[in-house]
């Protein structure tokens, strides 16, 4: 199933619907699994943005150690497709099989629906230039750099580039231009501030070496 990236008219001044209410619908009619393309293709049009923000917003949650990377990997396979301008999502076998669960959505979902419920009605259609096909590839390509930093399997590490990852889609999705704007400044110190942690682990596992002799 072909799911066209957005064209200039798709651009109109209508509001899309909240992102929560189609997961609610997908998840109260899908099966206990479902594959990440499956969800895709119920996404439709929205499906680049839902995907990232639905694999970025797992990975802004507490998560045991190591779990940050199987999440992430999916977000690195979108933003580069987005990157090279497929038309539809693709994912390895293995990757597609495991999907997610309606279980997992169901908690997405429950996580998600109150803050959007809050802020959906602040995002709206504005400056369609900075969410049209034109700028689909540099916010991928920003996207896919986020995601690399978000694998590092390092504690919190990966939380705060998922988080921006989240504006991104939600700037695709609501096709705010204002959001993405918010999304590039908090890009910029998303990577500063895992510089700065990455940096920091490193000091302190110098000086404990040090405490020990080592």
């Amino acid at each position: 199933m072909k799911l066209p990236l957005a064209t200039e008219a798709e651009f109109d001044e209508s509001r899309p619907p909240p992102l929560s209410e189609r997961l609610a619908e997908i998840a109260a009619s899908c099966p206990e699994r479902l594959s990440f393309t499956d969800l895709a293709a119920q996404l439709h049009a929205r499906a680049w943005g839902g995907l990232l923000f639905i694999f970025a917003a797992i990975n802004t949650l507490p998560l045991p150690p190591g779990t940050n990377m199987f999440f992430a990997i999916p977000l690195l396979i979108v933003a580069a497709q987005m990157a090279f301008g497929r038309t539809s999502p693709w994912f390895p076998d293995r990757i597609d099989r495991r999907g997610v669960t309606r279980e997992e959505l169901t908690k997405l979902i429950a996580k998600i629906g109150w803050v959007e419920a809050r802020v959906e009605r602040i995002f709206k259609p504005r400056l369609p230039q900075m969410t049209g096909p034109s700028a689909e590839r540099p916010i991928s390509i920003a996207c896919f750099l986020l995601a690399l930093a978000a694998a590092i399997p390092i504690p919190a590490v990966h939380v705060a580039p998922a988080g921006t990852i989240v504006l991104f889609a939600l700037g695709l999705i609501y096709r705010d231009g204002v959001l993405i704007i918010v999304a590039c400044v908090a890009a910029v110190l998303a990577l500063i501030i895992e510089v700065l942690i990455i940096a920091y682990g490193f000091v302190a596992l110098a000086y404990i070496a040090r405490w020990f002799g080592l």
